[in-house]
């Protein structure tokens, strides 16, 4: 069974939380969607706990790029900070190699797993079909694609019949649900998304407690509280 996991975010007892679950169903392969280390409280900590996992395909998120290559990040976005912040604690080795993960993998024999979608790692499908829909799907043959960077958990199927899952985010959902999110595929082929409750207040306790009250501290203190990207 390959379970689906995006957007952990450094929050390394959403995953302890998850990776528990999912053993508890029997998996045994993983896909490491992208975003997974930067802007949570333990991104070393998490880097080494993923690195456990057997059977595990790597993708790399838009925050994995941001180690390296920032040009689409403005000098006043507090997400630089962040991302400085995680790639002191990394050091450089492993920044350059989070960044340099593929974009894509393949989900069993039937379809792919991007980060956002198939043009862009910052653009991604949405629980309603958005205007830019077809752009996305212009010249994908899968039965399915796999996505994450909204942390929006949803299931459904394109206009064109491509089925489109979104496992939800482990660390930091925004779907108004702070459980942990993610999903499984079965033998068989179904799949199923799966929510998890974890202690997320103590994570955005201890976020703050380790890096202070920079601006970007809170953004993501908060929407880890509130799981919604709001104040």
């Amino acid at each position: 069974m390959l379970a689906l996991l995006y957007d952990i975010h450094g929050n390394l007892p959403a995953l302890e939380a998850v990776l528990t679950d999912a053993d508890g169903q029997g998996a045994d392969r993983w896909l490491l969607g992208g975003d997974m280390v930067p802007f949570g409280a333990w991104p070393a900590e998490t880097l080494g706990r993923l690195r456990d996992l057997p059977h595990s395909h790597w993708i790399r998120g838009n925050t994995e790029r941001w180690l390296v290559d920032r040009t689409d990040l403005t000098a006043d976005d507090p997400m630089l900070e962040a991302i400085e912040a995680c790639r002191e604690m990394l050091g450089d080795a492993l920044a350059q190699e989070l960044a340099a993960l593929p974009e894509s993998a393949p989900v069993d024999d039937w379809g792919t797993a991007w980060h956002g979608s198939p043009v862009s790692d910052m653009r991604s499908f949405l629980p309603r079909p958005a205007d830019d829909e077809e752009e996305l799907l212009r010249g994908v043959e899968d039965a399915l694609l796999v996505f994450g960077h909204t942390h929006l958990q949803f299931r459904r199927t394109s206009e064109d019949g491509t089925l489109l899952v979104n496992p939800g985010s482990v660390g930091m959902p925004l779907d108004g649900d702070p459980r942990a999110g993610y999903a499984l595929v079965h033998d068989g082929g179904d799949i199923e998304l799966r929510r998890v409750t974890y202690d997320h207040a103590a994570s955005a306790a201890e976020l703050r407690e380790r890096f202070g009250t920079a601006p970007w501290v809170e953004i993501v203190a908060g929407r880890i509280e509130r799981a919604s990207a709001g104040g």
